[in-house]
């Protein structure tokens, strides 16, 4: 393989940019590789001192369409010289977004609230279950990440979310999410693993709910814990547990959406027929702009003015989304998702034989998580080559 020549990281332009933005910005933004972004064109980027790069973070799986897309920023000049907001008053590009993705998702999900971020999008979900069901009570797993507003991070499962912010919103319930490679059950195979979470699921119900358990939240794969995906067809069975106890069942698709996995919903891939289903980051790919797809019946809990949102829908953010999924469409990218991601899968198995501290390799389509240990045989993390390989890709 070709050695690529090293260059200066930061180099002055950024490391003169990250000075300033620590000194006016606060420590949660701060930079996790020393890197200021001055440009983008399809899966490259370039910093401030003229170093191209391979954009591996998608902005945090954001940028599906890869970046400056010509029909994606065409769609958002024409639309910005028309009509940027106008509230809750209906535009043909919103209404005709809403129908677009009805189409799109299963029969079942008829009716789409168009937002501006994925926790928006989970609150609402969790504030019209709530609604519906009367009850209070949302059983999530550990490890889910479902956004950083109250709600969401009242059901979340790490720490990192809640650390230090007081009381949590109650009626959060947290049980295991299958992770084979960490399993606390040490099953012997993947299935025994995903079986024995959901068998769990009663017994923790039993134990910690009061009587009002409403819904079950869950995301298809665990992007913030590290990627983690549960046994095939585990999801299928979470979602008859829930139904065969009358419970809601939300999928949180917030970023496994819009063909990061190669389907165009990660739902396709176990023909699940959620209650709800929030979506996210790659249908604005760079725009903000979610959505929550949902029952009729249960959206229409909600009466006139009880929820909104003051960019939801917004014109500019309507035309991005038909543009993502014109792209989406025409250039086949969940396919591409499915098969770029199958060669770099290979490639990776590959490295994981010479490398002993590659510990696990999992994903689908173009979701992967690498797993550094210090060895093998202990499995214990090690954050600090998960650091080093970092900043020598930037470098």
């Amino acid at each position: 393989m070709k050695e690529l020549p090293k260059r200066e990281v930061p180099g002055p332009k950024s490391a003169e940019l990250l000075e300033i933005s620590r000194k006016y910005e606060p420590p949660c933004m701060a930079d996790q590789v020393p890197v200021v972004w001055d440009h983008g064109e399809g899966v490259h980027v370039w910093d401030v001192d003229g170093n191209e790069y391979i954009d591996f973070t998608s902005g945090v799986l954001v940028t599906n369409l890869g970046h400056s897309h010509p029909h994606h920023v065409a769609a958002i000049q024409e639309q910005a010289g028309r009509l940027m907001n106008c509230y809750s008053f209906p535009t043909p590009e919103r209404v005709t977004l809403s129908q677009r993705l009805t189409d799109l998702l299963p029969e079942n999900l008829d009716k789409i609230f168009l937002l501006t971020t994925g926790a928006e999008a989970t609150e609402a979900a969790l504030r019209i279950a709530k609604r519906y069901t009367g009850k209070h009570e949302v059983l999530s797993f550990y490890g889910g990440f479902h956004g950083r507003t109250y709600g969401p991070m009242s059901v979340a499962g790490s720490m990192k979310t809640k650390r230090q912010f007081g009381p949590q919103l109650p009626g959060g319930i947290l049980a295991p999410f299958p992770y084979f490679y960490r399993d606390f059950y040490k099953s012997e195979t993947e299935e025994e693993c995903g079986d024995r979470c959901i068998e769990a699921l009663d017994r923790i119900v039993e134990s910690t709910s009061s009587g009002d358990l409403g819904a079950v939240m869950t995301e298809p794969y665990q992007g913030g814990a590290g990627f983690i995906f549960p046994p095939d067809g585990w999801l299928k069975k979470l979602e008859k547990w829930a139904r065969d106890r009358g419970l809601l069942f939300i999928l949180d698709e917030v970023q496994s959406s819009f063909g990061r996995t190669g389907k165009l919903f990660a739902l396709e891939w176990d023909d699940l027929q959620p209650h709800m289903v929030c979506l996210g980051k790659g249908i604005g790919s760079g725009m903000p702009a979610s959505a929550l797809a949902g029952e009729s019946d249960i959206f229409d809990c909600m009466g006139v003015g009880e929820m909104s949102s003051t960019c939801g829908g917004n014109p500019m953010a309507s035309a991005a989304s038909h543009a993502v999924l014109d792209v989406m469409e025409r250039e086949k990218l969940a396919d591409n998702a499915l098969q770029v991601g199958a060669y770099m899968m290979d490639r990776f198995r590959e490295m994981q034989k010479k490398y002993p501290k590659l510990g696990d390799i999992r994903g689908r389509g173009l979701v992967m998580g690498l797993e550094f240990v210090e060895d093998r045989e202990s499995r214990t993390p090690d954050a600090d080559m998960t650091l080093q390989v970092m900043l020598s890709a930037a470098r």
